[in-house]
């Protein structure tokens, strides 16, 4: 029941995406936000003993990256409510991202329904030592560039 729900919103919002499409991007521009891994850490985390920087990302650069996004790719995020929005890590902190602007990108609220369920996913199977860094990272990686593929991706990690 919970997959079929999940499906089903996957399905909408892909709709939803679809209709706006040029408005705001679907996954990170790779050209500008590559993904980088935390290199000044607060700390080491999880069996593995991964850096983990704690968040650190001011107001302004967040609107920059708003305003990068749209004048680099034609979107239109800063004429959309601000509130649906949030200045994702495109590899999230709890699997060892960095706020590195390379790292951060301009994710709405339609994608994050979609993708914030695995960040979890990742990051407790990482704490109870069932899955390794560069494999989190590879997964998140595959569902933020593939959204479509987001379900099953958590699915397979639900199942470590």
């Amino acid at each position: 029941m919970k997959a079929l729900a999940l499906a089903v919103l996957v399905l909408s919002t892909l709709s939803f995406q679809q209709s706006f499409a040029d408005s705001f991007p679907t996954g990170p521009a790779l050209q500008v936000t590559p993904g980088k891994l935390c290199d000044k850490p607060n700390a080491y985390r999880y069996p593995e003993k991964i850096a983990y920087c704690d968040r650190d990302v001011s107001p302004g650069l967040k609107h920059q990256i708003i305003e990068d996004y749209d004048r680099k790719f034609g979107y239109n995020i800063e004429s959309m409510p601000r509130n649906e929005f949030k200045i994702d890590h495109f590899i999230p902190l709890c699997v060892g991202g960095s706020n590195d602007v390379t790292n951060l990108w301009p994710q709405h609220e339609s994608v994050y329904t979609i993708t914030d369920p695995l960040e979890e996913a990742l990051c407790d199977k990482m704490f109870h030592g069932k899955l390794l860094q560069k494999d989190a990272v590879r997964l998140v990686i595959e569902a933020k560039t593939h959204l479509d593929e987001a379900p099953a991706i958590l699915a397979q990690v639900n199942a470590l």
